[in-house]
């Protein structure tokens, strides 16, 4: 039982070091690079995204500059 219970402490000291079962991206290193830039442009795209849905993005009619309204 003593034996059991350090078997199981020290896997559970060890897990988080471990990397995925499942590697997130491809081995091959060009599509890999391709696959993490994708991946960072999405993340980066976030904040306009977020921006975008609470209407963060619309002029502000208190803002120093006069901004145009119309079709020029």
């Amino acid at each position: 039982m003593r034996r059991l219970l350090l078997a199981l402490f020290l896997g559970l000291l060890i897990s988080p070091t471990v990397g995925c079962i499942i590697p997130a991206y491809s081995g091959d290193p060009v599509r890999r690079t391709q696959q993490l830039i994708y991946t960072s442009e999405n993340l980066r795209l976030l904040l306009d995204e977020w921006e975008r849905a609470w209407f963060l993005d619309m002029p502000d009619h208190s803002t120093p500059y006069r901004t145009h309204g119309g079709v020029i």
